[in-house]
């Protein structure tokens, strides 16, 4: 692991070399966004590869419904059906499972490249390697390094609200469609939203440097999720 993130430290160093003349002391911050806006760029391809995949199997969503209520009594046959759906429709089952994965791989290494004090340097006047309690023991909320997690809490905020609207009109309007509902899928609806608001908790835990990776990432992922799965509710 340690030889896998030091091959993602050697470009962050040479990003902060090449901002320094802009950023001056905050360079380092600087390359830490630019490295994960490059990432998050570099597996988009993936990102859309499992968004068509997500597209073809809800469209199969409604055929798949009228196998189940065939051959609900008939685990097999009912598998072997729902394949030779697939099958016939050319598409995967498991289509956008693999760039999932590699998305989570990428991310999961640029993560512990950042939180595990490989990167130093300074965001104004909070150090990269710092976490919030810090900020709070060193001039508290609005002290200078206070309120550069200030700035990164209300992002967070904006971005974890847009994202919990969009989901929530999302899952109503699933709960619209003639589709059977799975016991607990009310819940389901009312406490999925609210998870988009655990990155404040994150930012809040982690150095600074893996909290502006994940502001920078959740920022990119709920822009994209908007562009690539348009909202179906009103």
């Amino acid at each position: 692991m340690a030889s896998v993130t030091s091959f993602f430290a050697a470009p962050v160093d040479r990003l902060a070399d090449l901002v320094q003349p802009v950023f001056h002391g905050s360079a380092t911050a600087a390359a830490v966004v630019l490295l994960t806006v490059l990432v998050r760029a570099a597996v988009h391809p993936l990102s859309r590869a499992a968004a068509r995949g997500q597209r073809a199997r809800a469209r199969l969503a409604p055929q798949i419904g009228e196998l189940r209520k065939k051959h609900g009594k008939d685990p097999e046959r009912l598998q072997k059906a729902v394949l030779e759906l697939h099958a016939r429709e050319n598409v995967s089952p498991l289509s956008g499972l693999m760039p999932g994965l590699m998305q989570l791989l990428a991310f999961f290494l640029l993560y512990h490249l950042f939180s595990g004090g490989r990167v130093t340097g300074e965001l104004f006047a909070a150090p990269l390697g710092g976490r919030w309690a810090d900020a709070l023991g060193d001039g508290g909320v609005f002290g200078a390094a206070g309120l550069v997690y200030v700035a990164l809490f209300v992002i967070v905020a904006a971005v974890a609200t847009f994202t919990y609207v969009r989901t929530r009109r999302q899952l109503v309007a699933a709960g619209q469609q003639d589709q059977p509902r799975l016991p607990g899928m009310g819940a389901m609806t009312k406490a999925l939203p609210l998870l988009s608001f655990v990155t404040l908790v994150t930012v809040a835990v982690v150095p600074l440097a893996a909290a502006l990776y994940v502001v920078t990432s959740t920022t990119w992922g709920a822009v994209e999720r908007a562009l690539l799965y348009p909202a179906t509710g009103g």
